[in-house]
């Protein structure tokens, strides 16, 4: 499959398994799967075919992991990132001592204010190391990264969740428990 395809497809997936599953006729199962089949069927009912194959591709290249197949290969979910209400059977998950986000630095203000707020989707998401959250933020505009004391939000009584991706995820960060540091190569 051709890069500009592969694109198409991811950007395609995260819409419905993420946020709007229901423009393709699906539920999201508990854990946010759906059958293989049902998507592909919905898919094509919107005209934009795709193949087991397709999709198999899409879920092992993407850089990001943000899909995974079930061990029998006949259900899809989106690992983490929904905004569309579902259970995604997060077990709690000991953090490193430190985490990171990546953010625009027009957000820093309010961050400073608020904290990281989950805004519209399930969680706020942080990385292990500055370079993955370096490549989130530079999404959005000239990058900050911000540094999670996770250790001392844990003893705090804050939960964290990992996602298969690996991704960590935390209902919220209060603004005491963030500072900027420098983003890798500054």
């Amino acid at each position: 499959m051709d890069r500009k395809r592969l694109v198409r497809l991811s950007k395609f997936l995260s819409l419905h398994l993420r946020h709007q599953p229901a423009g393709l006729g699906l539920t999201l199962e508990p854990g946010g799967w759906v059958p293989v089949a049902d998507l592909i069927a919905g898919a094509a009912r919107v005209g934009f075919p795709m193949t087991p194959e397709d999709l198999d591709e899409v879920v092992r290249s993407n850089d990001k992991q943000r899909f995974a197949l079930d061990t029998t290969g006949t259900k899809v979910r989106a690992n983490q990132g929904h905004s569309a209400d579902v259970d995604l059977q997060l077990e709690p998950a000991e953090p490193p001592a430190v985490l990171y986000h990546g953010t625009a630095d027009r957000f820093l203000d309010a961050i400073r204010g608020d904290g990281l707020l989950k805004m519209a989707r399930h969680h706020v998401h942080l990385s292990a190391d500055t370079a993955t959250a370096a490549k989130v933020g530079t999404r959005h505009g000239r990058l900050v990264v911000l540094e999670v004391n996770a250790a001392a939000m844990r003893a705090a009584g804050y939960t964290f969740y990992r996602a298969a991706n690996g991704v960590w995820l935390a209902d919220a960060v209060p603004p005491e428990y963030l500072r900027v540091t420098p983003p890798p190569d500054a």
